[in-house]
């Protein structure tokens, strides 16, 4: 279900939508039915119009749906009135990612920045979403006269994101710590939108074996690779895809994995040219470096899955990319990481920016290079 707001903005929920079903596929639903309505502004009971809730219910009813997902953030409120009227599960789409990431954290590391990015989104929402938390602080005198259930929930969850927040920061010091004992290498970075294909990427780059599937959100663990070209050696990072409408409370969590963006020397932007709306996911992964604090680093921005516009050496006819805010007079490239198409050209590239910074680093050391 989503909601267009601004006039004219039709055609871009469609498209927030269908990302919407990707990642409710990623999570593995059928999705099997699209809703739009534009209202002004969003109903604060029900987030949506009253028409359009009965439209729903109906829906719901005569095809036995299980859940209905919304591409927005619900309150508390809007979540319980909604329940209530469709008789079945609701789900909004930061909901739907932390899902996923529970689904796809791998080490303790991310498990642990999925688990409290999961509790801090259902602390301010309890009254909505009953959970019937087990009691693990039991025991005479430790619940106080008068206490509701749903207050000693928020207790508890309070002293799990307490917790969280302790081992993440023991975390954080022990990355802190390797990236220290990395040396002075140059560090290179990919950043893009999910499922730009920056762990085909970096499989090709450094000849390892990052996983690599056609969902969104594959990769949540940053994975580091020293890489060669000619004499000159670096360390590749491959960090988490960026969304639209990314939760706030995964960005906070994920902030140890996305200290190898903010520390990288140089960022590699590999955007999906073959996307539809490519010139908009890249707009959003600049607005999550300007987030994170990273959006002024020297970038250059890889262009990739040419293959899939039938991009031949005749046929150079690609798709003219309009000024992005901070990536005018950056350095671009149209490769194919599948299908390896300018590989040399990219790694070139590279080995231009980090000889450069190198250079800087080891003023002595220009000699040693190939030109």
């Amino acid at each position: 279900m989503g909601l267009a707001i601004k006039p004219g903005k039709k055609e871009e929920t469609e498209s927030h939508l269908a990302e919407l079903a990707s990642l409710a596929v990623t999570a593995g639903a059928n999705p099997v039915k699209k809703f739009i309505q534009q209202l002004p502004r969003p109903n604060p009971a029900y987030f949506i119009g009253t028409g359009m809730v009965e439209n729903i219910k109906n829906y719901v009813k005569e095809n036995q749906i299980d859940a209905v997902i919304f591409d927005d953030e619900l309150s508390s409120s809007q979540l319980r009135n909604i329940e209530r009227q469709l008789n079945c599960k609701i789900l909004d789409r930061t909901n739907l990612i932390l899902d996923i990431f529970a689904t796809r954290a791998r080490t303790a590391h991310a498990r642990i920045q999925v688990e409290l990015a999961q509790y801090q989104y259902l602390l301010p929402r309890l009254a909505g979403m009953w959970t019937h938390l087990e009691r693990q602080r039991g025991g005479i005198g430790l619940r106080g006269p008068g206490e509701r259930e749903i207050e000693t929930d928020r207790r508890i969850i309070r002293d799990k994101i307490a917790r969280l927040k302790k081992q993440l920061i023991l975390i954080d010091r022990q990355k802190s710590t390797q990236r220290t004992g990395r040396g002075k290498l140059v560090r290179v970075a990919l950043v893009g939108y999910t499922n730009a294909g920056k762990s085909t990427l970096i499989n090709l780059m450094s000849k390892s074996r990052v996983m690599v599937e056609n969902k969104l959100f594959a990769t949540l663990d940053t994975t580091v690779r020293k890489v060669v070209i000619k004499n000159l050696p670096f360390l590749l990072a491959d960090t988490v895809g960026f969304i639209h409408k990314l939760p706030h409370c995964l960005v906070e969590s994920f902030k140890a994995t996305l200290d190898e963006v903010r520390e990288a020397d140089l960022l590699l932007h590999v955007v999906d040219t073959s996307h539809p709306n490519f010139n908009d996911q890249m707009q959003v992964v600049q607005d999550t470096l300007k987030e994170i604090g990273a959006a002024n680093k020297p970038l250059v921005t890889v262009f990739n899955k040419i293959d899939i516009l039938n991009y031949t050496a005749e046929n150079q006819d690609l798709p003219i990319v309009p000024p992005v805010p901070g990536l005018n007079g950056e350095a671009s490239v149209y490769i194919s990481a599948k299908e390896k198409i300018n590989i040399d050209l990219l790694r070139q590239e590279l080995y231009t920016r980090i000889r450069e910074i190198h250079i800087t680093r080891y003023p002595y050391t220009d000699f040693l290079y190939e030109l």
